[in-house]
């Protein structure tokens, strides 16, 4: 055996979307990708601003000497300045460079925050349908997942939650605008999330910490407002990215910022860059630090998203799919005709579309569309929805 049998286990349930997108790599060198409709990467589309690439070439040019040296593990200072300045005008707290951690991104970010937090045992909860890779990302450091369903329209179920809340309890993470889902979380709910954790922190004297997976804040549709996590709960981390607002998943740059109000938050924000170090990340990439310095009120512009949203939302009310519209990000989550998400992929693989099954993402009998591609893709694949529909 060449791999752990930890490592084996984990090969073998491995993520659905990388799954079906390797079927897709072998469908489309078989028929031509003009001919085959991909829904399974969550990959944006978009190209980067203008102002990004001004700010890139910019800083490709810089003559002053040592720019690609090592830097401080918790990022470049000018750069962690600005995402404070920029967190304080989002959240209306006085943060400060120190509590910013540039990493290699949100990924990255969410692998340095439960490194810091978590002790062997110890439970993490994460709501369904959730982002596969948080179930590997507790193990990554001894943490055991919690699975809390979240109710028929994707919102949090506090009573639920309740019930998972143990002595071991350490982090809950909490993803909006939700992947795969659509789903925003709303103020009330969330107020009511961190109510519960203030009374748990009273009963067992150490808090739950509140982790907030935030990279497509900016994505948003129908003048949705995403509330301040921070605003919640005071014991909160947020983990996000570039990738998404900027269109750069490639570029890997994120951060991880405690708020100010958290117990322990210069020992947590000090234990945050030394798992920096140690997971081997050391810092993320110099070049893009310096790039975004100057772009943290910068994003794409999400207009051609939204005219995907309302297409794809048209044509599968058309089919006669059942489906929540989505508030931000973008995928749909809609119900698998006949409750078979499985029979659903491979009755979609025969009208050459792909998708991903509910099951990847703690749901089945639903399954995830991508609309981070082409309208010409959505329309061709109109037909093809319908009779796979027809067909169960």
């Amino acid at each position: 055996m060449g791999v752990s049998a930890r490592i084996k286990a984990a090969m073998e349930g491995s993520s659905w979307i990388r799954r079906m997108f390797e079927e897709g790599a072998e469908l489309k060198a078989r028929l031509g990708p003009e001919k085959v409709y991909d829904f399974t990467l969550g990959n944006p589309d978009l190209e980067p601003p203008p102002e990004f690439k001004e700010e890139l070439v910019a800083a490709a040019q810089d003559p002053r000497p040592r720019l690609h040296a090592y830097m401080p593990n918790a990022g470049l200072p000018q750069t962690r300045v600005a995402l404070a300045e920029h967190l304080g005008r989002i959240h209306g707290l006085p943060f400060q460079a120190e509590d910013v951690v540039l990493t290699c991104g949100a990924a990255g970010g969410l692998n340095v925050i439960l490194k810091a937090l978590l002790d062997p045992g110890e439970e993490v909860i994460i709501f369904a349908p959730y982002f596969p890779e948080y179930l590997f990302y507790a193990d990554n450091h001894g943490g055991v997942p919690r699975v809390v369903e979240t109710d028929g329209e994707f919102r949090l179920d506090l009573n639920r939650v309740e019930k998972a809340l143990s002595p071991r309890t350490r982090a809950v993470i909490i993803n909006s605008p939700n992947n795969p889902t659509g789903q925003i979380y709303d103020a009330e709910s969330l107020k009511g999330l961190g109510q519960l954790l203030s009374r748990r922190r009273r009963g067992q004297g150490r808090p739950v910490y509140l982790v907030a997976d935030e990279p497509y804040r900016r994505l948003v549709y129908d003048g949705a407002a995403l509330p301040s996590i921070f605003a919640a709960y005071p014991h909160t981390l947020l983990a996000t990215s570039f990738s998404k607002d900027l269109s750069i998943p490639g570029e890997r740059l994120g951060y991880v910022a405690v708020s100010p109000r958290a117990a322990g938050w210069e020992e947590l924000a000090a234990g945050m860059i030394l798992a920096n170090r140690i997971l081997g990340f050391v810092n993320a990439p110099a070049l893009m630090q310096r790039v975004v310095a100057g772009l943290t009120e910068v994003a794409v512009d999400i207009t051609p998203y939204a005219a995907r949203r309302r297409l794809l939302g048209e044509v599968l009310q058309q089919a006669g799919y059942e489906f929540f519209l989505p508030r931000g990000a973008f995928y749909f989550f809609p119900r698998a005709p006949g409750g078979d998400d499985l029979a659903l992929m491979a009755r979609l693989k025969q009208e050459n579309i792909l998708a991903v099954p509910g099951r990847g993402f703690g749901r089945p009998g639903y399954f995830r569309l991508a609309f981070c591609v082409p309208e010409k893709t959505i329309a061709a694949a109109a037909e093809g929805f319908a009779r796979a529909r027809e067909g169960l």
